[in-house]
């Protein structure tokens, strides 16, 4: 069984009306579409019967992460302590829940953790014994618990531990380690994310598969584990189907990007967040210059749309080229074309990192910019 999305929104116009005074390049977020989306996400985790913890990585932002736990959210995933720890306090108590989906090392690090963990229940993801005795011995020597998910290797090889019988022993060690409680298992899919439509189902439920087969195997051996989480936007309609997952951690669904356009699923018009840019150059009858470069738009390119980004209303233009400040745009003979001071709204291809180069998100309801959002957690990648 996979869930079934609801259609495309049916309005592929600009998000941000003509007469809207923007000073470029700007980060502009359509509320309607950013709330479509975190709805939508909120149903499918419900029809699973599963929780969802999404992750911030892609928002940054406390308002919209109080937002997804509105609509019924346990809590939020993040990569850093520092994203933890900016999230939970520009939350003003609203944010209380925590999950910190990467290895926290080292007595710095773990001194943060422990004043964090005063303010918001703080889960800590673990993939080696290192790891885990670290934390173990300066929980206990504070006479604190902290809560720890293993992560499990199912298929994309950057961090966690295999699945089955290496992670099964890791977590035989955890549970006899004091000041640690070892309530689940997670595992982010990263790697059905690159695959082609006719096979991202059968490598995501492989993953959940094995997640689910490495859960079950601890708990045989006594070890109580609670939560089964897995994380992926591409695959969050297919792996939290599997029989056994309790918990789904995408984040990239809130605002989309290019990424998705492959799948078919969605397209430009269920894209929340565009970069909105002035054409400030046109030398060549096939060339234009906008003011999105790689500290704008991120040097990332992706399967979705050829080149750095997709500029709305103009989809066989193709931004073929980035420097720090310029975007260079190839224009085909079909295009409408540009002129000097025309404004543009780019899709980028990987919205996560392009977020992470904003201070603020400014917010549009039916065109017309209603409030700026602060990138609550940008930057903090300690």
């Amino acid at each position: 069984m996979t869930a079934t999305i609801a259609p495309p929104l049916t309005d592929v116009a600009e998000i941000v009306a003509p007469d809207q005074v923007i000073d470029t390049p700007t980060m502009v977020v359509d509320e309607t579409i950013l709330q479509t989306n975190i709805d939508e996400m909120q149903s499918v985790a419900s029809s699973f019967g599963v929780a969802l913890r999404p992750h911030i990585k892609t928002h940054k932002s406390a308002r919209i992460a109080l937002r997804q736990i509105a609509a019924g959210a346990v809590g939020i995933t993040c990569a850093k302590l520092g994203e933890a720890e900016a999230m939970v306090a520009d939350a003003n108590g609203g944010i209380t829940d925590v999950l910190i989906a990467f290895p926290t090392i080292g007595e710095p690090k773990i001194k943060r953790l422990l004043a964090l963990m005063e303010r918001a229940r703080v889960i800590v993801g673990v993939d080696s014994r290192e790891a885990a005795a670290q934390l173990s011995a300066a929980m206990a020597a504070e006479d604190r618990r902290l809560e720890v998910y293993i992560e499990v290797d199912t298929g994309q090889h950057r961090s966690g531990i295999l699945a089955g019988s290496a992670a099964v022993e890791l977590g035989f060690e955890i549970a006899r380690m004091p000041g640690l409680r070892l309530i689940g298992v997670f595992s982010h899919e990263g790697h059905a994310n690159t695959q082609p439509k006719e096979t991202i189902a059968a490598v995501a439920t492989a993953a959940g598969e094995a997640l689910v087969e490495t859960a079950e195997e601890l708990r045989r051996h006594g070890v109580g584990i609670e939560v089964v989480s897995v994380g992926s936007t591409p695959a969050a309609a297919i792996t939290p189907a599997v029989r056994g997952v309790t918990e789904m951690r995408p984040g990239t669904y809130v605002f989309r990007d290019t990424a998705g356009f492959r799948y078919g699923i969605f397209g430009p018009e269920r894209c929340a967040a565009r970069v909105v840019a002035t054409v400030v150059s046109h030398a060549a009858p096939d060339r234009c210059i906008v003011d999105a470069g790689a500290k704008t738009l991120s040097l990332d390119k992706g399967p979705g749309h050829p080149g750095h980004g997709y500029i709305v209303g103009h989809p066989g233009a193709i931004i073929h080229a980035l420097s720090e400040e310029h975007g260079w745009v190839q224009i085909p003979d079909d295009d409408p074309g540009f002129a000097i001071g025309d404004r543009v709204e780019i899709i980028p291809n990987h919205i996560c990192p392009a977020i992470n180069l904003h201070d603020e998100l400014v917010i549009v309801r039916d065109g017309h910019v209603i409030d700026t959002w602060p990138v609550t957690a940008r930057g903090k990648i300690r």
